[in-house]
Order: structure tokens, then sequence, then C-alpha cells
């Protein structure tokens, strides 16, 4: 893998650059989600184990495991193309979770394709209530809705908006912006060449200002006392914690949420997961509540 000058010279004072070169140089460990909306956990595993997969649960997701070779590819079994299961990174399964929708809640999923968090949601709120799950890329609202069908996920409405036209009042949105994808670099991959080769402060300077305009508008859209969860699959200061310092700023009806979960991070404005931590991708994540009307 090749890292550019600047590159090396920036993450050297962000991170442990050799720890983190390190875990670069492994594959990112498969792991999926039980979709409790069609089977329980103890029917999967138990499937899952008579096909040769060996399972670990995944600390913070109780229907959460990684997963090692099998008899077959994980995405070839019956339990995947049935939606019993979703394969998605440990990382990702963070936002939904500290998001904690609640069954019967109007809930926001501004960037929804292509539908892992968007499920994963619809999971924790049993199918009730309403998920507006919105995309602006038509392609990407194709593999949205064929995810959701094939979840049996039931309480979603999907819409094509620009993220920063959208309107209504939400109790919970979630807010996984459009990022410049720094902490999916993990493993030799085609990806994590192509992410490295692409990487250019311009452009996450660009991206920063776009994710200060979506946060700015998701925070109006959320109703008195709701949440809303901001989180990237990027480690740059500038998309992560800078975004949420200058947000504050500005919003004085604003208040950080601190959470905890069983894993290693590092907090500056919300959690921040380095690959060399737990053997994930890189993400950020950070919890914001809205204070009620005096």
């Amino acid at each position: 893998m090749h890292f550019k000058p600047q590159f090396i010279e920036k993450y050297t004072a962000l991170t442990d650059f050799t720890a983190y070169q390190k875990a670069l140089q492994q594959p990112l460990r498969r792991s999926f989600r039980v979709n409790t909306l069609m089977t329980t956990v103890p029917e999967v595993l138990l499937q899952l184990e008579h096909q040769g997969f060996p399972l670990e649960h995944i600390p913070w997701c109780k229907e959460g495991f990684s997963v090692g070779k099998g008899l077959v590819p994980l995405g070839n079994t019956k339990e995947h193309r049935e939606g019993k299961i979703y394969i998605q990174s440990a990382a990702s399964l963070i936002p939904s979770i500290i998001l904690d929708p609640q069954p019967g809640e109007l809930v926001l999923d501004c960037c929804a394709a292509p539908g892992g968090k968007t499920t994963h949601l619809a999971a924790l709120m049993e199918n009730t209530g309403i998920i507006v799950a919105n995309e602006s890329d038509s392609k990407r609202i194709g593999i949205l809705n064929a995810h959701l069908q094939r979840l049996h996920v039931m309480n979603v409405v999907v819409t094509k908006m620009s993220a920063e036209t959208l309107t209504g009042a939400y109790d919970k949105i979630l807010l996984d912006a459009p990022c410049s994808a720094s902490g999916t670099i993990i493993g030799d991959t085609k990806e994590s060449r192509r992410t490295l080769l692409a990487w250019n402060p311009d452009t996450i300077l660009r991206l920063a200002k776009l994710q200060k305009k979506l946060l700015t508008h998701a925070y109006s859209l959320l109703k008195p006392e709701g949440t809303l969860v901001y989180s990237t699959c990027s480690l740059e200061p500038e998309e992560d914690e800078n975004v949420i310092q200058s947000f504050l700023a500005h919003e004085p009806s604003a208040t950080l949420e601190k959470f905890d979960l069983p894993l290693q991070y590092d907090w500056n404005y919300g959690m921040k997961i380095w690959p060399q931590y737990n053997t994930t991708e890189g993400f950020f994540i950070a919890k914001i509540r809205k204070q009620p009307l005096l």
C-alpha cells in the first residue's frame, strides 16, 4: 500500500502510525447482523455453524457477529438470500445502536443507501413507527429497495431528494454523511488502494463544508428533545470532530451526549475508532440532543 508523504505526515500526528500501518495490512474481518424481523439469533447461529462458519460475537451489538470462512461464501448462504442476515462491517453497526430508535417513533435516515443502517433501524423499531429513508442517487435507491424487500422491512418510506432540501419534524435522525472514506482503507484491496490514491486535502475540505451544511439542516428537522447521530467512515478531523465543534459553537440548543460501548476508541467531540484498536474499519460517531424549547 502506497502512502503519500502528506498522508504519512498527517496521520503520524494523529495516531501511532506504525500500529496504524500494521493494522492496515490485515484484511477486514467479515461480519454480519442477524435480521431479527425474520428470525432469531440462536436459529441463525445454529444454521451457520452447521455450514462450518466459525463465529465470534461482536461485543457492542447483540445481533452482530464476525465470521470466518465456511463451506460456501457467506453471501451464497440461504440465510443471506432469504434476508435472515445482513452482511455489514462491525463498526458501521454502531450509529444505529447509539441513535437507539424506539418502536413507534418517526425517524429520518438522511443518506440511506445501501441500506445497512436503515434495515438495522427498522429491526430496532420492530417494524413499527416510520423511517423516512432518503437517497439522492437513483441507482443506489434500487439497491436500497432490494435490501428492504429482502429483509422484510415494512416501516420505511423511501424518498429521493438532496439531503439539504429534506423537510419534516423527527424524533430521531441519522446523518451518515458523505465523506472521504479514509476509515475504509484497510486490507490490501483495490478499494483501499483507490481511496489512498484519491486522498487529497482539498477534497477533504470540500467535503467538510458539505457535511457542515447537512448537519445544520438535519438538526433543523429535529423535534425538541430529539436525538441526532452524525457519523462518517472517515478518520479526518476536518470531517469529524471539527464538524461537530463548529456546529455546537453555532447551535446553543444543541448538546453533545457522551456514550460508551465495549470497544477501544478515542473521544474528541465523539467516538473515533482507529483500525488498530478493534480490528475494524475506522469510524466516527457523535450524538447530539436538541434541548426543549423554553
